[in-house]
């Protein structure tokens, strides 16, 4: 279980960021969602453990938004304000990726304009799209693992899909 831990909390993490926006609310995600993997399900076979744990850290990102829902309401309700005016300053999990040492500047230019791009498209697609292009692209999962993970139809997790892939391709059409 600890090595399967180790080898997916990157990724989860860059998830839950990229659907929560503050780095710290994902590491508060991702570490909630491995602890109820241990405790409720680290006696099933290890096979089932990646759908689960997607499935769990699904939850978890939407009980985050809806709270955030009812914040936003009560906070504008009685206009409150956190007071604090400062640029955000987390971290985008695109730009962790290490460049290539050999690369030509050139390349590199247009690497960090594509992932800047790439980031900002999929930081712009409804939450549903962007967790099912994420599964599917970066996790490797297939269909019916993603329908599991996001506790829909495999018809659902096609149509997400299709209009995440549709939308992307919009928005990065210029860096071809």
């Amino acid at each position: 279980m600890q090595s399967f831990l180790a080898d997916i909390e990157g990724r989860a993490f860059s998830i839950a960021q990229f659907a929560t926006g503050n780095r710290e609310d994902a590491l508060d995600i991702v570490q909630d969602t491995m602890m109820k993997l241990v405790q409720n399900y680290s006696t099933y076979e290890q096979s089932s453990w990646k759908p689960l744990f997607y499935s769990i850290l699904q939850t978890r990102i939407l009980d985050w938004h809806r709270r955030q829902s009812v914040r936003n309401r009560f906070r504008s309700w009685l206009h409150w304000h956190d007071g604090s005016d400062e640029e955000d300053d987390t971290e985008n999990p695109l730009e962790q990726v290490a460049d290539a040492p050999q690369a030509a500047p050139d390349v590199q230019l247009q690497d960090a304009q594509f992932s800047g791009a790439l980031n900002r498209a999929l930081g712009q697609l409804p939450l549903r799209q962007q967790q099912v292009f994420l599964l599917r692209v970066w996790e490797g999962m297939d269909i019916s693992e993603t329908a599991i993970a996001m506790q829909c139809s495999e018809s659902s997790v096609k149509t997400h899909y299709a209009r995440a892939l549709e939308k992307l391709r919009t928005q990065l059409e210029g860096h071809r």
